[in-house]
This record gives C-alpha cells, structure tokens and sequence, in this order.
C-alpha cells in the first residue's frame, strides 16, 4: 500500500499545473498523493509568499538562478552545488527531460533537411550578452529569431512549438538568461533534442550534465571571435557538424545522477519519512530572520525604483 502524503503546491510559476506537473507525476509512481489546506508539505517556489501562511515543512524548487534561503525552507531543490543532507541539485533542464522525451524524435542529421544556419527565440529582453551576441553572429549568416522579442520572420514561436522551430536549424543560440555555476535551464536541452547544435553560454560546468562535444562551450573560448570563427568552420564542413550531431547527449552516454528517477526520488522518501522528526523551519526563530530578509527585499526595491537609481530603473 502506497503511503499517503498530503501536500500544497504555491508560489509557482503562471501555468503551472499542481495536477500535471514533474513532482506529482514522478510522486504518484510511488505514492498516494492528497492535495490539501493543511498539508504536511508546503512545496513551493521562487514567484510569492503564499508559503509564509503555512506552518508545514516546507520543500523549496527553484529553476531560477537564486539561491537557497535556508531560513525559509527544510528542504530544497535548485541548481547550485550544494552538500547537505537537506538538498538535491535539480537543475531545471531535468524537468523538460521528463516532460519532453516522449516527443523526441530520431536523431537525424542530413543537412538537406536544414532550412537555416541558425535559430533564436526569446522573450526576454534583458539578457543583453545574448542580444550583443545575436548581432555580432547575424553578421556572419541571418539567425532567425522566432520568439516574441526581436523577431524576424513574420511568426511568433512559444514554447508548445519550440521544437518544430529549431529542427529546422544547423544551431541554436542557447544562451542563459545568466551565468552562474550549475545554471543550466532547458534551453540547451531542448536546442538537442531538437537536433539542432546548441551555442550554449551560462553553466561554466555545464559540462557536468552535458556532453561537451555535442554543443558548442561558450567558455571554452577566450573570446568571441574565436568562438565564432569555430561556429564558421563547423558550418562549413559538413562530416565536421555530422560528427558533433551523432555525439551522445550526456559525458560518458549516461545519464547524469541529478536526472536519475531513483536519485530524485530517494531524496523525496527520505524527506516523506522523517516526518514528525525535527520541527518545521516556519515554527522556528529561523521564520522571524526570513520576515526581515523580505520586509528588507521589498524595501531595497522600493529605494532602488523611487530614490537610488530613478532614471534608470527597470
């Protein structure tokens, strides 16, 4: 008999569904799951405070590039390396994983097939290295950008239909929105699955999840005009690119340990049986230093936007 775990989703991302979702899809495999009002889990994220009504332990996931509060939380999950008892490292690349295998498709890298040199889609536009580097790459060959901001040709791609518009590409631009040891997202996984060559900048460990000789290492160049002068020549030799094409995705073939179902979800059952153990964080003196780290956050943005740096604010 599958033992019972009732728990909350809040502070999560718009559109994320608590009934279809990485976490309750891999905790159903394994047990009964009780959504409620008064969980003995809060599992919450990086876009609220709706976890501060909660006095239940509190498991943290963030995909973001922010750091674990530890006056907040019990347990966490994010992309930082970090050693301790209480932490998984689940970068957010590991969801899109699950969530897009089963639309993977053969690996196929005849040439003809490719109708571009090069894809782009964003919707941020404050990741300013990655704009910088789309003009100073569009001046070798036109990269087509299909997302929201920036765009080029005519139609808008989201994220349902990413991989229908980077298959048409030799590479993609997978450029973090930033950098920081362990950040690596979905956008270099889905540039691969959608057997395009990802350009990748961000994770300087990316190689740590990814094998390195299927993607193109933004930090392995000292600057970007030596990185572009490879992307020239792996675009102009064709058993040069088919050979980075039919590279493994991951070092070694294997699946990194952070992706493996049984590492995750032994993390999760060792967090689901030491209930009762020790007192949740939220009844602790820890929840009074986390009440003044936000009061202090808020304030901090508040000066920044009306009196320290008014003009140029955003």
């Amino acid at each position: 008999m599958k033992k019972i775990i009732k728990i909350k989703f809040v502070d999560f991302w718009i559109g994320f569904n608590e009934n279809d979702n990485f976490f309750i899809n891999l905790f159903a495999k394994y047990f009964k799951i009780e959504f409620s009002n008064n969980p003995d889990y809060i599992i919450y994220s990086c876009f609220g405070f709706e976890h501060l009504k909660y006095s239940s332990y509190r498991i943290y996931y963030c995909g973001e590039n922010l750091r674990v509060n530890w006056n907040a939380c019990d347990f966490a999950l994010s992309s930082d390396y970090i050693n301790s008892k209480n932490y998984f490292r689940l970068p957010h690349w590991v969801l899109y994983y699950y969530g897009l295998m089963n639309q993977s498709k053969k690996q196929d890298c005849i040439l003809e097939k490719k109708k571009g040199f090069c894809s782009f889609i964003v919707g941020n536009s404050n990741a300013k290295k990655r704009i910088d580097f789309f003009y100073k790459l569009s001046k070798y060959k036109k990269v087509d950008s299909g997302g929201s901001f920036m765009n080029n040709i005519g139609r808008i791609y989201f994220q349902k239909d990413k991989m229908e518009f980077v298959e048409q590409y030799k590479f993609t631009i997978a450029f973090e929105n930033s950098s920081y040891p362990g950040y690596t997202t979905e956008k270099i996984f889905q540039s691969i699955l959608g057997n395009s060559i990802p350009i990748y900048w961000g994770d300087p460990l990316v190689g740590n999840d990814f094998n390195v000789k299927r993607f193109i290492n933004y930090h392995d160049f000292e600057h970007e005009d030596a990185l572009i002068q490879k992307i020239i020549e792996i675009d102009s030799n064709e058993n040069l690119y088919t050979k980075m094409m039919t590279e493994s995705w991951f070092p070694n073939n294997k699946l990194p340990d952070c992706a493996k179902e049984e590492n995750i979800i032994a993390f999760f059952e060792k967090i689901f049986s030491s209930y009762g153990q020790n007192k949740p964080v939220a009844r602790t003196y820890k929840q009074k230093l986390y009440w003044l780290q936000v009061k202090w956050k808020i304030a901090d943005f508040y000066l920044n936007k009306y009196l320290r740096y008014k003009n140029s604010f955003r």
